[in-house]
């Protein structure tokens, strides 16, 4: 198992096509098990499929409560899977119990930048403690040796050791506290960084600051890195691939560009179509992605999750379908009927209207 010994700064290249972190058949449940079932009253990740390659940096999209963060936790230990694989490195790390999860776990290969750095900060702690617990927990490292990755880790997220290593949390500014949370994320030189809604809280100029340190770190340190986030546009300029979640489950994934530009599934188009500077290509409106009030009624459980919200149900809809590659795109995969062909539904006088936008 890797350990938190120095692993040399390299310069990224195109990402390894052997996925660092692969999630088969994913389900995680927060409610005990019906009777006869494997999920509980409570799923909030249903049958999720993802790779991410070492090197590359991957976005995760999707409304509050859909299953991104559970993805995380589920990923570094926190919560068992109810079904399905996570392998990390070709290891099967979500079968692991007892002690063999807690080495995993203080061995700092996957590593969580939480959304909020003053509560997920010690306010007791120094900056110079709060960067070195992770490493005094993994124990691979002598004392000096720790000291040293202290301040190396620090300048790594542009901040000076001298001037903020014996501050406390409530002395810095938000951005520097998100990066010393950065800072005591990548102490233990991690494999994969998951960063849960990093910029949320922060100003514009901040927000670019952090996007650029993370695309500056997945260079210097050769690390994965999955980013969650409601910000597409945000995602849009650091992103390799998007996984998108709605209800538990990843309706579409792939190339950032490819979906953001031409989604597959109607819930993406949603997203793009209230979000204007990112589609490019649909120019569509929230309002022509919605059902009508003559539109089927379809119950909330036992059907596609997007039924009820979706203008093109149809009957074959009352079965939830699964994520299938696209025709001509075999990197891209969308959980629709209709990811194809749904366009052709759409009224001619929106076609006319898309044609006739500049």
């Amino acid at each position: 198992m890797t350990t938190t010994q120095e692993r040399p700064l390299t310069t990224a290249t195109t990402p390894d096509p052997t996925p660092l972190l692969s999630v088969r058949g994913l389900s995680v449940s927060y409610a005990p098990p019906r009777k006869g079932t494997h999920l509980g009253t409570g799923a909030a990740l249903i049958e999720a499929d993802l790779d991410v390659r070492p090197g590359e940096i991957i976005g995760i999209v999707g409304e509050t409560g859909s299953g991104k963060t559970t993805l995380a936790r589920a990923t570094v230990g926190l919560v068992a899977p109810s079904a399905g694989t996570i392998e990390f490195a070709g290891q099967d790390i979500g079968g692991l119990r007892g002690r063999a999860r807690r080495a995993f776990r203080r061995s700092g290969q996957v590593q969580l930048v939480f959304q909020d750095p003053l509560r997920s900060l010690d306010p007791d702690l120094t900056v110079a403690r709060i960067v070195r617990e992770p490493l005094d927990i993994a124990g691979s490292l002598s004392r000096a040796e720790r000291d040293q990755r202290v301040r190396e880790s620090l300048r790594l997220v542009g901040l000076e050791p001298e001037e903020v290593l014996f501050r406390r949390p409530r002395q810095l500014s938000g951005g520097q506290r998100q990066r010393v949370s950065l800072a005591r994320a990548i102490a233990t030189r991690p494999r994969l960084l998951y960063c849960d809604e990093p910029v949320s809280a922060l100003d514009v100029s901040n927000r670019n600051l952090v996007l650029n340190l993370l695309e500056q770190l997945r260079t210097d340190l050769d690390l994965a890195v999955v980013i969650i986030a409601h910000d597409l546009s945000s995602l849009a300029g650091i992103a390799d691939r998007v996984a998108v979640f709605y209800r538990g489950r990843i309706v579409e994934q792939g190339p950032i560009r490819d979906v953001l530009e031409h989604p597959a599934h109607p819930y993406t188009a949603l997203l793009t179509a209230s979000a204007p500077s990112i589609g490019q290509e649909d120019r569509l409106r929230p309002e022509q992605l919605k059902p009508g009030p003559d539109a089927r009624a379809w119950p909330a459980n036992g059907v596609c999750v997007f039924a009820q919200r979706c203008p093109f149900a149809h009957d074959a809809c009352a079965e939830q379908p699964a994520a299938a590659p696209l025709p001509q795109a075999p990197e891209r995969y969308a959980a629709c009927h209709d990811a194809v062909t749904w366009r052709d539904h759409l009224p001619p006088r929106t076609l006319q209207e898309r044609k006739a936008t500049p």
